[in-house]
């Protein structure tokens, strides 16, 4: 008693075959005793390689390439905040441009390179001065 133009609900016919049904374990390892706990143990020897792969190396010792001031600024923008690192001494124009694309992808927005400062768009003072760290800067946050 159905209607014309209606979808039925009642579940309708089975898949008719098994997807999986054609697969065999035929050159699968077999598996373990112990519900394949002793895959998750790893041996002696496993242990000492993956202690050697992670073990620090010897890192040489960081260089102070001088303090960098970092600011946030918001007059003659519109009332747009900017993050402005300035106080560079001896580094070149490319640097600062290399400097300013790590800054840019690692805040997802917009920075320039102006009269030897660097521009951020954005109030983006820690992630800067994280990235001015480990480029061997030493920040200081400057002004209010």
């Amino acid at each position: 008693m159905s209607q014309p133009g209606k979808i039925p609900t009642d579940g309708g016919a089975g898949l008719g075959q098994n997807p999986f049904g054609a697969l065999s374990a035929a050159g699968l390892p077999a598996t373990p005793t112990g519900r394949g706990a002793d895959l998750l143990r790893p041996s002696g020897a496993d242990v000492k390689r993956a202690q050697q792969a992670c073990a620090p190396t010897a890192k040489s010792p960081e260089k102070n390439r001088g303090r960098v001031d970092i600011t946030r600024e918001t007059g003659g923008r519109g009332g747009k905040t900017v993050t402005v690192v300035s106080g560079f001494t001896g580094i070149g124009l490319p640097e600062k441009e290399t400097l300013t694309k790590k800054m840019r992808n690692a805040c997802g927005c917009g920075g320039t390179v102006k009269d030897g400062t660097i521009v951020i768009q954005g109030d983006q003072r820690d992630t800067v001065a994280r990235i001015l760290s480990e480029a061997g800067f030493r920040p200081v946050f400057a002004g209010g």
